[in-house]
């Protein structure tokens, strides 16, 4: 995990490499290539879930509404808690992105679920909050303006 003082905008330093923060393309790769683990991940959930509801679950039952709420739960588990314990998800990690509160450190698991819960927002209104982006000029989205994080790449060993 690498630390840093951030600067106001470009590449910054830390003790051995210089960082940029992540370009808006690549986040949105990421964000793609995470779709997999966590398709799976709700899959493997259901399948788990369905042997004790003996037949189909029916759409607006109990059943139904604990099944949602376990399913949002695991997909704020990997994201909030990839974010914390390493700083990327799967599909960063394949990207090389990282996850670092505007300080340099990694992000506390409130800013990480408080992160997650800005996300949803940001994707909301058409995106908007993603595309934010491309004005920023530390390419910060909205959710990470709101849990007061960047995205960075990782230089090459």
């Amino acid at each position: 995990m690498f630390h840093a003082g951030i600067a106001a905008a470009g590449p910054f330093a830390t003790h051995d490499h210089t960082m940029t923060y992540a370009p808006l393309w690549k986040r949105l790769l990421a964000a793609l290539y995470d779709l997999l683990p966590v398709a799976a991940l709700l899959m493997i959930a259901t399948a788990l879930v369905q042997p004790f509801a003996g037949t189909a679950i029916p759409a607006g039952s109990t059943a139904s509404r604990w099944l949602q709420l376990l399913l949002v739960l695991l997909i704020t588990a990997y994201y909030a808690g990839s974010w914390h314990r390493g700083g990327f998800t799967i599909g960063m990690r394949a990207w090389r992105l990282v996850v670092m509160t505007e300080t340099g450190q990694r992000p506390t698991l409130n800013q990480s679920l408080l992160r997650f819960a800005a996300s949803l927002l940001a994707i909301a209104p058409l995106g908007l909050g993603l595309w934010w982006a491309l004005f920023d000029p530390r390419r910060r989205m909205w959710h990470d303006r709101i849990s007061g994080t960047v995205v960075v790449v990782e230089p090459r060993a």
